[in-house]
């Protein structure tokens, strides 16, 4: 495995107000630039998530960089909860990349806004076998954290004392199969 390159653009109207005013739909520029200075607007863990899977794959970085960027709106859009006029922010787009030897290994980018025509979810990895996956419509974000959440009680039930992170962990699973489980222990 040579880079690793994950690309995830959500539509943010269908998702509830708390995220919707986290990726700054409805500021003007200024606003979402002094908040971001502020480091109110940002996906929280993007630099962390950077270096969980350098970790993973044992690859040491140099450093770890991050950037976030206004989606400006071109046109009214909107959901349950915001308005967004032409000209205002519409939502965030946010990078964080590992770099070694001058080199970008791994480049995480979240795109979420209102307005987002073509949500998806894609994953590009250059080695042996190269992989090219895309999603089609994305994963809606609250759902997919409810279900590493469930997908994951008993994996950590059953971890041993102390901090434990999601590499350290087995990849989570369907968690229906894990109840008998849960139930022996209560």
């Amino acid at each position: 495995m040579k880079k690793i390159r994950s690309t995830r653009i959500q539509d943010a109207s269908v998702r509830r107000l708390p995220f919707q005013k986290k990726i700054g739909a409805g500021l003007t520029p200024a606003e979402f630039k002094a908040k971001v200075e502020e480091g109110t607007i940002r996906h929280v863990g993007f630099a962390e998530s950077v270096a969980m899977i350098a970790s993973a794959l044992g690859w040491k970085l140099d450093k770890i960089e991050e950037k976030v960027e206004p989606k400006i709106a071109e046109e009214t859009v909107a959901s349950d909860y915001v308005k967004v006029e032409p000209g205002q922010v519409a939502g965030v787009d946010q990078y964080a990349w590992g770099i070694s030897g001058g080199e970008q290994l791994i480049t995480l980018n979240l795109q979420a806004y209102l307005g987002c025509r073509d949500p998806r979810e894609s994953i590009v990895i250059e080695g042996h076998p190269p992989i090219d996956l895309t999603i089609k419509g994305g994963i809606h974000g609250d759902v997919a954290t409810s279900a590493v959440v469930v997908n994951c009680i008993a994996r950590v039930t059953n971890a041993r004392p102390g901090l434990t992170t999601m590499k350290d962990l087995p990849v989570p699973s369907a968690w229906f199969g894990h109840l008998g489980q849960l139930i022996k222990k209560a």
